[in-house]
């Protein structure tokens, strides 16, 4: 019987990535998969409070990668792991990744001290797959023009979203034995292919 993977999916805003979460979720379940969905920050009643104010409370750039780890913490401790143990495999809607795209490359928190972070939270757990949503930033701004709705995030300045995506970009580079980049300004249909060929090898 093969192990329970955990499989993340990471990008900047606007990429698509959850437009694929449920569809690459109901692949696996198709194949008679036990799968459990989940995201962050949040996955848990105390990560989604916690969501609700790193979306949209303002705060220092160490305070937000601070409490990114302390949501992920739970998250480890009441879902991920548990699942993983019980043989469920677990697809997360962002994980540490997104910490060192958004905190560190964005924000401009240091590596060092995230790296401090991910060691104490997580050891050495890591993803067994990251589907990176790679896409032009000006694409990925072009797709959230019609929101009216956009957290504080989704609001930052371009620069802001260049740093994210070359963050993401050197970390896969750092583990390409991990990282599948899905080249996300493809049409849905070219996507999705993609994905079936990752599921395929899966």
């Amino acid at each position: 019987m093969t192990r329970a993977k955990f499989i993340t999916f990471e990008g900047v805003d606007g990429a698509g990535k959850s437009t694929h979460l449920a569809w690459f979720t109901e692949m696996l379940r198709q194949r008679g998969i036990d799968v459990l969905l989940t995201r962050e920050p949040g996955g848990t009643p105390l990560g989604e409070s916690l969501r609700q104010i790193l979306l949209h409370e303002a705060m220092h750039a160490e305070t937000e990668a601070m409490l990114m780890f302390a949501a992920r913490r739970e998250h480890l401790e009441r879902i991920i792991l548990p699942a993983l143990e019980r043989g469920t495999w677990v697809i997360s809607d962002r994980f540490s990744d997104a910490s060192f795209a958004y905190q560190g490359g964005g924000r401009g928190v240091s590596v060092g001290k995230l790296e401090q972070l991910e060691r104490w939270v997580q050891g050495e757990l890591q993803p067994d797959l990251t589907l990176l949503f790679d896409i032009p930033v000006e694409v990925a701004r072009q797709r959230l023009a019609n929101n009216s709705s956009l957290d504080r995030f989704e609001q930052e300045q371009e620069e802001f979203f260049q740093r994210v995506r070359q963050a993401y970009l050197q970390r896969a580079a750092k583990m390409p034995q991990r990282f599948a980049i899905i080249h996300a300004e493809k049409s849905f249909e070219k996507v999705q292919e993609e994905l079936s060929l990752i599921v395929s090898k899966l």
